[in-house]
């Protein structure tokens, strides 16, 4: 399953995750998804792990990242990635937004 090349933010809608998350699926093919997470202050992506290779970029606000027990404190700008089945979680310290991208593209989020 494959979407267009081109993204327009406003035409995709987000999905209430609860407890503080929402995500909106901006894009994705046979190779590659792409995924903007918007957090409320004190909300945390729990620690978890998954066969997909993840990379992502604070685009807003600041984030506790914890990867393989090792915690960096990530602002705006900042980054990350993430190995294959390699256990990782977020917190969020304010208001802020990660964009993920996955390869391959996590098809539970398709479900």
């Amino acid at each position: 399953m494959s979407t267009d090349v081109f993204v327009i933010d406003e035409a995709v809608d987000w999905q209430d995750l609860g407890a503080g998350v929402r995500r909106k699926i901006l894009g994705h093919n046979d190779a590659m998804m792409m995924v903007r997470v918007e957090f409320e202050t004190g909300a945390i992506g729990p620690q978890h792990r998954h066969p997909h290779v993840q990379c992502a970029v604070v685009e807003k606000g600041a984030f506790d990242v914890t990867i393989e027990g090792v915690t960096r404190r990530l602002g705006t700008g900042d980054g990350y990635m993430v190995p294959s089945n390699v256990l990782h979680g977020v917190v969020a310290l304010e208001p802020g937004v990660l964009l993920d991208i996955f390869t391959p593209p996590r098809e539970d989020f398709l479900a």
